[in-house]
């Protein structure tokens, strides 16, 4: 399992860290919002722990509702000494999935992180997205097109799946550098056009039919021929 530590108290992130590394967890470290937002959304985790107050110029909630607002469903528990109910409702309504409060005892913090775990792993075993003949397993994250795999980095594989979950759609540049990028980038930037040309190169290029096409002067769009 792969947790995403975002917490700027280094003794805490230490102890947290080592204790969750000996249950098996793989675990990546933050101590700011800048770098605890690209991390996050990478989309690479199976839980994100994100604490509240965070040096770099936003709260931890800040970070959260922007993963929300791109449709990341990334279970979020928040740990944070903002323990007042007004500041525990407020990050239950932001889109966390559980808030605990500092201090704290490490088995309770374990505990509810397998629970958030489990729940995830029932929620994507059987989870398929399907285009004509392209297939994403989304618990493996491998994706085939005419039974064939076709290994993809992962950024890539982001961007198809989220054109995937939009099939049919016209999806905006800045649409997918909000999902896939975060907000680091230039809206200007020809990263996205980059990207897609290197998905189709893998997706389409040796099949007889294009999916992804390019809605000119908007963005792109995923659909069977």
């Amino acid at each position: 399992m792969r947790c995403l530590l975002i917490e700027d108290d280094r003794y805490t992130a230490e102890f947290i860290r080592g204790g969750l590394q000996q249950s098996g967890y793989a675990v990546e470290v933050c101590h700011d919002s800048i770098s605890g937002l690209e991390q996050a959304s990478t989309g690479q985790w199976d839980v994100i722990v994100l604490d509240r107050l965070l040096p770099g110029g936003s709260d931890g909630l800040d970070i959260l509702l922007s993963l929300r607002s791109r449709d990341d469903e990334t279970p979020v528990l928040v740990l944070s000494a903002l323990a007042s109910l007004d500041e525990r409702v407020r990050g239950l309504r932001g889109g966390c999935d559980d808030y605990l409060t500092k201090p704290f005892a490490f088995d309770e913090l374990l505990a509810r992180i397998e629970a958030l775990t489990r729940r995830l792993a029932r929620n994507n075993a059987a989870e398929a997205l399907v285009v004509a003949d392209l297939h994403l397993d989304t618990r493996t994250r491998r994706v085939f097109r005419d039974h064939k795999l076709i290994v993809l980095q992962p950024r890539e594989y982001l961007l198809l799946e989220y054109l995937v979950r939009h099939q049919n759609e016209v999806v905006t540049r800045k649409m997918l550098l909000m999902a896939v990028w975060g907000y680091h980038f230039d809206p200007e930037t020809n990263v996205i056009d980059v990207q897609v040309s290197r998905l189709r190169n893998k997706i389409d290029k040796d099949f007889p039919s294009a999916l992804i096409q390019t809605v000119r002067g908007v963005g792109y769009m995923i659909q069977a021929p």
